[in-house]
């Protein structure tokens, strides 16, 4: 479900640029990244791509330049074509010992520059250009000093609302409202351990301090992750320190809750001997090492101010994340939540019994609605048991581990995505808001042709994911052809989600014949892979309401978003034939507008203003099978560096691999099955595979690359071993085959040198592949040789990627 991640390495005075970095709406979007750089980041926006060797210094096109750890990592900068405006000492430096992450938006000339894996969160800086420029749309990575490396790369569109949109918590409350979501992110924002501080909510120990035995609520699970307090026995619920002043134990457990406080130096000493009591060592030495600065330069202390001590980890005007921010023993925290010490509630799992023994001030830590379940005299509230129900344990014992550790950590398997999918369902239903973004950028990093439609079903009825579900309507929209091709998960797609798929801007795809096929097949909840024709056939032995049932309304207004005067006249003669113009009203009236369209109107003014007639973007470059022998191929244009240079054999050119079957030999040489030049002898031999013999030659065309094949040549060499049994065969791995075409004693070679092509018909045509192969299936007419496939030539044709 996820794809292999990828590293993508710079180097200097070079830009990487992807189609797919392109923002949704010009002058909007945001791009988020893992960078490894011991300098420099730059970022660069432009109206159009640019080209690899680019260098943002040498570029005369409008654009912006967000330079991250300029002058050898020590400023911000931001050019607007190529002139600085901004240099800022020490903004959003690099790390050149790990990756990190950042964000960069731009709205309208609004630049914003973020640090962190959540986008629109720890803003570090923002600068608004007074002359915006509203064009800019491609994103394109690159570098000044040294090499960078970048990751995980995603350009993410931005919603009115953006700023909130990683930053809900009832998400179920949710209703567009901007005003009423920012009171509650206010609410949530506010929320942490230093809530519980002093807090006799879900206290479960009392600490009883000075001569005034003075009572101080606490909670055993977070004192015993920070350290060692006098608390084994299974009643010892009170901790007398009748020697220790109130303040002194405020200070220490602030620390512990908060991760800072601040006491005067004539109590540092007394802090100190109480936090080494306790067994606090992060306090104590951080009191330790007060104590001896304020020894060798009292003017660094104000006398008549607060000494202020803070967990290294700590980070002022952060959203506090647990427990990577206090001075807690992970480890520890963990081995309680394992053996249940101190827990104070049972979870239990309709179907799997007593799963968990935990501690309500961790869940309601994380979580407002476990929070609002123990406290608001809830029945949760006095009891020790909560019963779940509809719940995987799986996705809960995930959610648990991160609850205790702040970590979202999940296995790479095979069910990563469902589970990931699990968790991020599990973290919403209960207001886990720092698990639900991790979920949510995982998804976002992970997210691929192969994904984005169970991902988007799963989210699509979520409001508060819906950053994610623009992302994955985008992402199948431009990969149409693949999308709805390669699986039918697309049928399952509610309408909304579909009607916004067909309708995008960035739709991206080969044919409006295309278009036409997935709302058939979306329509009529298609088994298996099929177009109008077949729906055509259907519909001369049934209904619409039959074939289409309650989807038949919806069918209706989807079909004018496909752009019938862009198709050709012949397909619009055979589409008005079809019984699909006799049965479904609206389609017979767009047929016969496009038909109109191509014979009459082509030429009318003003038609290329409406979205109707205006082509779509193609992903796919068209190939077309012209004649035998023709430079049209797939191969061919590999062979010229995909239309950059002067053809030389690709194979020699290492644009394409070329594998036969027996081992290479004189006559069994790869680069002469797509050389322009007649071998009179040229064979790949027989082997055993699975108890059968074969003979095959087979085409890798890159692992950038892919092929929906409609057209195929071949050339018999100068023997006459013609061949009458074979598959031609595709793959994405080189291990699964699909057959694309079968013959069965096929008669059609029968000269030496002879040329012959075939086309692929079906959905075998719709499906794109990497690797190609001519497999032998039966003999030859070669009595001698009866297992050698003796082809001197092989072209692919069809649509390109």
């Amino acid at each position: 479900m996820i794809e292999e991640k990828k590293f993508l390495t710079v180097a200097p005075f070079q830009c990487a640029w992807r189609k797919d970095l392109k923002f949704r709406e010009a002058g909007r979007g945001c791009v988020t990244f893992d960078a490894f750089a011991h300098n420099d980041v730059t970022v660069v926006f432009r109206e159009n791509v640019g080209s690899q060797h680019y260098h943002y210094k040498r570029d005369n096109s409008p654009h912006y330049t967000v330079i991250l750890g300029s002058h050898r990592n020590r400023r911000l900068k931001i050019e607007v074509d190529g002139k600085t405006v901004v240099d800022e000492e020490g903004v959003a430096l690099c790390c050149s010992s790990t990756f990190q992450s950042y964000w960069i938006c731009i709205y309208d000339g609004l630049i914003s520059v973020g640090k962190g894996r959540y986008p629109f969160q720890n803003l570090v800086f923002q600068w608004l250009d007074s002359n915006p420029n509203c064009s800019v749309r491609y994103v394109g990575l690159s570098c000044w000093d040294k090499h960078v490396g970048y990751r995980n790369v995603n350009v993410l569109p931005l919603p009115n609302n953006h700023m909130l949109l990683w930053k809900q918590v009832d998400s179920g409350e949710y209703e567009g409202k901007e005003e009423e979501l920012e009171g509650e992110q206010m609410s949530y924002e506010k929320w942490g351990l230093e809530n519980f501080l002093e807090s006799w909510e879900l206290s479960d120990v009392l600490f009883i301090v000075g001569k005034d035995r003075r009572h101080v609520p606490a909670h055993k699970v977070i004192l015993q992750a920070s350290g060692n307090f006098p608390l084994s026995l299974p009643n010892e619920d009170v901790i007398q320190l009748q020697n220790i002043s109130y303040p002194i134990l405020h200070a220490l457990l602030q620390y512990i809750y908060t991760g800072q406080t601040q006491i005067s130096e004539a109590q540092l000493g007394s802090l100190r001997a109480l936090s080494l009591q306790f067994e606090v060592m992060p306090l104590v030495r951080q009191c330790e090492e007060t104590a001896e600065r304020f020894k060798l330069n009292k003017k660094l202390f104000d006398s008549g101010k607060s000494v202020e001590l803070s967990y290294p980890s700590f980070q002022p005007h952060c959203r506090m994340a647990f427990p990577s921010q206090l001075p807690m023993n992970v480890k520890r925290l963990k081995q309680l939540q394992s053996t249940g010490d101190y827990s104070d509630i049972n979870i239990y799992i309709e179907g799997h019994g007593l799963v968990a023994q935990l501690h309500k001030v961790i869940l309601s830590l994380w979580s407002v609605p476990f929070s609002k379940m123990f406290t608001n005299g809830m029945s949760e509230s006095s009891s020790s048991e909560v019963f779940l129900s509809d719940v995987s344990p799986e996705a809960f014992k995930v959610m648990l581990e991160f609850l205790y550790s702040g970590v979202l950590s999940l296995e790479d398997s095979v069910e990563f995505g469902t589970l990931l999918l699990q968790v991020l369902l599990l973290a919403d239903q209960f207001g886990v808001t720092h698990l639900y973004q991790e979920c949510c950028k995982t998804l976002l990093e992970c997210l691929s042709e192969d994904s984005v439609c169970p991902i988007l079903q799963a989210v699509s009825s979520i409001p508060s994911c819906k950053l994610i579900e623009e992302t994955c309507e985008r992402k199948f929209a431009m990969h149409f052809d693949y999308c709805t091709t390669a699986s039918l998960d697309f049928i399952l797609l509610d309408e909304s989600n579909f009607s916004n798929i067909i309708q995008h801007q960035d739709l991206t795809v080969t044919s409006e014949e295309r278009v036409l096929n997935a709302i058939f097949m979306w329509g009529m909840r298609a088994k298996e892979l099929c177009g109008w024709e077949e729906v055509s056939e259907l519909l001369a032995l049934s209904t619409p309401d039959f074939l289409f049932k309650d989807r038949l309304q919806s069918l209706d207004d989807f079909l004018p978003f496909v752009r019938f005067p862009l198709m050709p006249h012949d397909l619009l003669k055979k589409l008005g034939q079809s019984n699909l113009g006799r049965h479904v009203p609206i389609f017979h009236d767009l047929v016969r507008e496009g038909i109109s369209y191509v014979e009459f109107e082509s030429l009318r003014p003003g038609n290329e203003q409406n979205l109707r007639f205006q082509h779509r973007r193609s992903s796919y470059k068209e190939l077309q099978y012209i004649s035998d022998g023709d430079s049209n191929g797939v191969l061919y244009f590999a062979g010229t560096s995909y239309g950059e240079h002067q053809w030389i054999n690709p194979l020699l050119a290492k644009r394409i691999t070329i594998t036969a079957s027996s081992p290479p030999s004189r006559y069994t040489d790869p680069k002469a099955l797509v050389s322009r030049t007649y071998q009179g002898t040229c064979f790949a031999g027989p082997r055993v595979e699975g108890g059968q013999i074969h003979a095959w030659w087979m085409i890798d065309i890159g692992q950038d690359h892919q092929l929906m094949c409609n057209y195929y040549t071949l050339r018999q060499d100068g023997s006459r071993a013609f061949i009458r049994y074979w598959n031609l065969q595709g793959s994405l791995d080189g291990k699964t085959w699909t057959n694309l075409r079968v013959h069965e004693n096929d008669q059609t070679m029968c000269k030496a040198g002879q040329f012959a092509s075939w086309p692929i018909t079906g959905p075998q045509a719709l499906l794109p592949f990497r690797f190609f192969r001519v497999l032998l299936t039966g003999p030859t007419t070669d009595g001698s040789n009866p297992h050698n496939l003796c082809i001197c030539f092989l072209e692919l044709y069809g649509y390109f990627h």
